[in-house]
């Protein structure tokens, strides 16, 4: 799996309250990683990268190449279905599990970019809704509910 940092100042706050109030964090870093997973879905059903811009099209090479098969980022469902998070009591990492997915969140000088994780990937941000839903999770987690 590769592995993208993401410094964004209001979650680490966050999460830097949350580790002094609570000793296993483990709860809300599995909340946070099955959000980030139904997020992952919902971009390949939505075809829109994580800041709502629709992917580009295929080329017509490749709809050729697919035979009219699947959409855009899904052929066998292997990329898809690779989509994972793990987490522990201090912290929660979310992505693929096939390395060609880097290809598809960095795009390449063949391939045009189709996000998957981040909003911009040259500055590794998260969408707002993503930083939203981790924030609330954390918040709801600290909250008691």
């Amino acid at each position: 799996m590769i592995n993208i940092e993401i410094d964004d100042r209001e979650v680490r706050l966050a999460i830097d309250d949350l580790r002094r109030r609570v000793q296993d964090m483990s709860p809300v870093m599995r909340a946070i990683g099955a959000d980030m997973e139904r997020r992952m879905l919902e971009r390949f059903e939505t075809q829109t990268d994580p800041a709502g811009r629709k992917w580009e099209p295929l080329s017509p090479r490749t709809v050729k190449a697919k035979k009219g098969r699947g959409s855009i980022l899904y052929h066998h469902g292997t990329l898809m279905d690779s989509r994972a998070s793990q987490a522990d009591a201090s912290s929660v990492r979310w992505g693929f599990g096939q390395k060609y997915a880097a290809f598809h969140e960095f795009g390449t000088k063949r391939m045009p970019r189709r996000g998957l994780l981040l909003a911009d990937a040259d500055r590794r941000e998260l969408a707002e809704e993503d930083r939203s839903l981790i924030l609330e999770a954390i918040r709801a987690h600290l909250a008691g509910g």
